[in-house]
């Protein structure tokens, strides 16, 4: 294991970089054959994929040539990596069963991330599913995930835990969930954060007024420290500001609207933190959101 310092910094990009954004990309005929066209087609500067079905267990090899032509595009291209873990994982389950199932896809996600390149593999922060077990799934958390983060290699991808929206009995919904989430796996410098703007909305977060986003990002920062922020899902909700509900939309067409996702870009926090959509991306959708985001972060005239 690497030291702390040197791991926790080495998947982040240039601290004085401009955000890279992008999105999670269709990977239909290949990660490299169908990605890579994909990641050209909708301008993206930074890809997140799944490396096999998000919503079931088994495993997937991936393809070694694909693999290997992905790796490569995206270096050649300066586009930062990202797998998402299955929906299904949750390391703080009651289920012996389904912790278990959730350990073993953690583990084959951040060995794929490897092969890839990666610099992050998302993980949903999970949730104690009983209402009196938040305290024990925390404590499944240190026991079953400790191990995990420290068998990684050098160079392996950081694991960034993404609070969820708050349905359920979550592990981590708010930004100030992630206090309580970290310490459990000792602040381990491989642990990284993943944060979604329709999450953190649904979760409460007041994003939608003017200093809104400032003020969740600074919340966010004195929470976790500097260096945590790997990856942001930015995301418009079609719900309202607390609704527990985790339905995305395109940018400016939900409740959070257009002016917070220019605040998000201002922040410190941001500097060179990789951005991704993960809306619809039906009558490029993805290409119009992309373009979006990079006129708020350039500051130059919005895409009509």
């Amino acid at each position: 294991m690497t030291s702390p310092s040197t791991t926790l910094l080495s998947a982040d990009p240039a601290p004085t970089a401009p955000p890279p954004v992008g999105a999670h990309i269709q990977v239909k005929g290949g990660l490299a054959k169908g990605g890579l066209a994909y990641t050209d087609a909708v301008g993206a500067r930074a890809v997140q994929v799944f490396v096999g079905n998000p919503r079931g267990w088994k495993p997937s090899a991936g393809d070694p040539a694909q693999d290997a032509a992905f790796t490569v595009g995206c270096a050649e291209r300066g586009v930062p990596s990202f797998i998402h873990t299955p929906f299904l994982v949750n390391v703080g389950s009651p289920s012996e069963a389904t912790v278990e199932q959730s350990i073993a896809t953690i583990r084959h996600n951040l060995a794929r991330g490897h092969e890839l390149g990666c610099a992050g593999v998302v993980v949903h922060a999970g949730s104690s599913v009983g209402a009196d077990r938040y305290e024990a799934a925390l404590a499944q958390l240190h026991d079953r995930l400790l191990p995990v983060l420290d068998e990684l290699p050098e160079g392996a991808p950081r694991l960034l835990i993404e609070p969820t929206a708050g349905g359920g009995k979550s592990l981590a919904a708010t930004v100030e969930d992630l206090g309580p989430y970290l310490a459990a796996v000792e602040h381990h410098p491989a642990v990284g954060v993943c944060l979604d703007t329709c999450h953190a909305w649904a979760a409460g977060h007041d994003l939608a007024s003017p200093g809104g986003m400032t003020a969740m990002l600074t919340v966010l920062e004195a929470t976790v420290g500097p260096g945590r922020l790997g990856l942001v899902h930015a995301n418009d909700s079609l719900d309202a500001r607390g609704s527990t509900r985790d339905r995305h939309t395109t940018i400016g067409a939900g409740s959070i609207g257009v002016a917070p996702f220019g605040e998000l870009f201002t922040h410190p926090l941001m500097a060179g933190v990789p951005v991704v959509v993960e809306t619809p991306s039906a009558d490029d959708g993805h290409a119009r959101d992309i373009a979006l985001l990079c006129a708020l972060r350039d500051g130059t005239p919005l895409p009509g």
